[in-house]
C-alpha cells in the first residue's frame, strides 16, 4: 500500500456518504456526511450517549456499519474494515483502550513498542540482532513522545511514574504517544474535553493540531468543538435524520437514539 497516495505525509483522508449504524434498540448514528482531507482535524461534536463513539469507531474500521458508504485513506468501508484497522490507531476510548492505572509508563511504552514490532512490522525485521532492534524501539518512543508532547523528565518519577498519578491532560499526552507508536495515518480519540479545565482543553485540541500537522489525520469526539478543528460531524439524541450542511462546510448530524449508541458500543467492548 502507498502511504503517500491520499495526501500529505501519508495521512488518510476520511468521507463518508449516509453513514448509519442500527443497534437492537434503534440508530446509534445516520446519515452521517463528511468529507475531510489528510491531515485534517475532524472533531465529532455531542452529548453523550448520542452515538459519539460508535462513529468514532466505526470510521476507524472497528465497528460495522448498517448503511451507507465511506472511504478512509483509499480504503472503502465496511468491505476494508481489517485494512482500516491497520492504518489507524485508538487513543483514549473509555471501554476499548483504556490505560492501566497500575503500570508505570515505561511499561506501557515497552509493551506498545513490542506488539508493533511483533505484530505491526515486517518479519525480516524480526531476525535484526537484538541490540538493532531495541534501538529501533526506543527511537520510535522518542519520537511518539516528543508528538504527543509528553516529557517525562517532568514527571514525579519519569518514565517509571504510575499511569495513576497522572494528570488528565497527562495521561492524554500518554495515550496519543502510544498510539502514534504504529505511526498511523489516523488517529482516534474519544471524550477529548472530559474533565478537563479550559486551559488544558485548549492545550488538548493545540496537540491534536500538532499532530495533524505532522502528517496524520485526527478523529476527536468531544462535546464542544474548537477552533482548530478543520471539519465538525454534530450529534444530538432526537430521531434521525439527514445532515445539514453549514454555510462553512462543517456538517451538522442530528440523531440517534440514546439507546441504539450504548447498545452497539456494548457489543464492540464485549468483543
Amino acid at each position: 500500500m502507498d502511504n503517500q497516495a491520499d495526501g500529505r505525509d501519508g495521512a488518510a483522508a476520511v468521507t463518508a456518504e449516509d453513514f448509519g449504524l442500527k443497534g437492537p434498540r434503534g440508530w446509534a448514528f445516520r446519515h452521517v456526511r463528511v468529507h475531510a482531507g489528510p491531515g485534517t482535524v475532524v472533531a465529532i461534536e455531542g452529548p453523550s450517549g448520542s452515538g459519539r463513539t460508535c462513529l468514532l469507531l466505526a470510521l476507524t474500521g472497528r465497528m460495522r456499519p448498517t448503511e451507507g458508504r465511506a472511504d478512509v485513506g483509499g480504503l472503502p468501508l465496511p468491505r476494508g474494515m481489517a485494512a482500516v484497522r491497520r492504518i489507524s490507531a485508538l487513543g483514549p476510548v473509555p471501554g476499548v483502550s483504556d490505560l492501566d492505572p497500575a503500570l508505570t509508563l515505561a511499561e506501557h511504552l515497552r509493551e506498545r513498542a513490542l506488539l508493533q514490532r511483533r505484530f505491526g512490522g515486517r518479519l525480516r525485521a524480526l531476525l535484526r540482532p537484538r541490540a538493532e532492534r531495541a534501538a529501533e524501539a526506543r527511537g520510535r518512543i522518542d519520537t511518539a513522545l516528543a508528538a504527543a508532547g509528553l516529557d517525562t523528565a517532568t514527571l514525579p518519577k519519569g518514565e517509571r511514574t504510575s499511569v495513576r498519578d497522572l494528570e488528565r491532560l497527562e495521561a492524554l499526552r500518554l495515550s496519543v504517544a502510544l498510539a502514534l507508536i504504529g505511526r498511523p495515518r489516523l488517529l482516534a480519540v474519544d471524550d477529548l474535553d472530559l474533565k478537563l479545565s479550559d486551559a488544558d482543553r485548549a492545550e488538548a485540541w493545540r496537540l491534536l493540531r500538532s499532530v495533524a500537522d505532522g502528517g496524520t489525520t485526527v478523529l476527536a469526539v468531544c462535546s464542544q468543538a474548537s477552533e482548530d478543528a478543520d471539519t465538525v460531524i454534530r450529534t444530538d439524541e432526537r430521531a434521525a435524520k439527514p445532515a445539514e450542511h453549514t454555510t462553512d462546510g462543517t456538517a451538522k448530524t442530528t440523531a440517534q437514539t440514546e439507546e441504539g449508541a450504548a447498545d452497539a458500543l456494548a457489543k464492540t467492548r464485549r468483543a
